[in-house]
């Protein structure tokens, strides 16, 4: 496993201490990788070594309540948005981040949108939103909520429960659902090792959130990209969709045969290239990928 350039701990909202590594290129573009629900900063591994890392500063926080960050108990510092907006906010002044890229995967999609909602986008390049949705909860759409209930793997209702063994099972169950390809044993066991380190209660406070971001991103001044797969299990559609329609500056690719990794996706599209050619080409528009090889689903 490739090792942080170097790390930081980092006081966000309420006094959480925040572990920050940052891989790549100090001196290359500032880039956020905020991972999702559960998760911890080694979901972003694939993209530490490679052109992305080549190209850009990376900065790959643990989420409070998530990896080597701080676990404060009560559902009020996961279930709004300021604490999380806090943190980011935190993180981008604290390491004078001018400009950078925000990349939020799944819930931390949701984290990106709870940036935006407190603080704006005056202060970011832009944003990508990577299998994530504009609305959570009862503010998403019906059929999608549906699809999610009826998926038990999906609504993994033991990662919320005490009991180690269901809890186990549960995490292996949902960390199998993200995936278009079946991952290897190796890495199906390293991920599930940095999930249980996500507690119950923080589990359940930062996912059981009912929010309707739309009114935020309809006010964004931003380049942003929204990207899903056909094959999404927990961003299914029309989540995705109804989230790119809102945005006044976003651009939607639609994987066909799986999510491409990230470095893979910016390097085919020379990152800031691919936010110049969108700002020349208009109103939305929304790109199938389906000749790009099958790889990890998003979380």
């Amino acid at each position: 496993m490739t090792a942080p350039r170097c790390t930081h701990t980092i006081t966000g909202g309420g006094g959480v201490p925040l572990y920050v590594p940052e891989y790549g290129n100090a001196g290359g573009i500032p880039v956020v990788l905020i991972h999702g629900w559960s998760q911890a900063h080694q979901s972003w591994a694939r993209q530490f070594t490679g052109p992305l890392a080549e190209a850009c500063r990376l900065i790959v926080p643990d989420l409070r309540g998530h990896g080597l960050s701080g676990k404060p108990e009560g559902a009020q510092h996961y279930d709004n948005s300021a604490p999380w907006a806090a943190d980011i906010d935190a993180i981008l002044r604290t390491l004078s981040l001018e400009k950078p890229l925000l990349i939020g995967w799944s819930m931390g999609g949701w984290v990106v949108q709870d940036y935006l909602r407190v603080h704006g986008d005056s202060a970011i390049s832009g944003f990508s939103l990577v299998g994530s949705s504009g609305a959570t909860g009862r503010h998403s759409p019906v059929e999608a909520l549906e699809r999610r209930e009826n998926d038990s793997a999906v609504r993994a209702t033991d990662m919320y429960g005490a009991e180690l063994g269901a809890n186990l099972r549960a995490t292996l169950e949902f960390l199998k659902a993200c995936f278009a390809t079946p991952p290897d044993a190796d890495d199906l066991a390293i991920m599930t090792g940095f999930n249980m380190l996500c507690p119950p209660h923080v589990r359940a406070a930062s996912r059981k959130r009912h929010e309707d971001y739309r009114p935020d991103l309809a006010k964004t001044t931003v380049l942003s990209l929204v990207q899903w797969g056909v094959h999404e299990r927990l961003a299914v559609s029309p989540m995705p969709e109804q989230t790119v329609d809102v945005l006044p500056h976003g651009r939607a690719i639609i994987y066909t045969r799986g999510l491409p990794r990230l470095c893979d996706f910016l390097q085919r599209l020379e990152h800031r290239k691919l936010w110049r050619a969108a700002e020349r080409s208009g109103p939305l528009r929304r790109e199938p990928f389906g000749h790009l090889s099958q790889s990890r689903a998003q979380l």
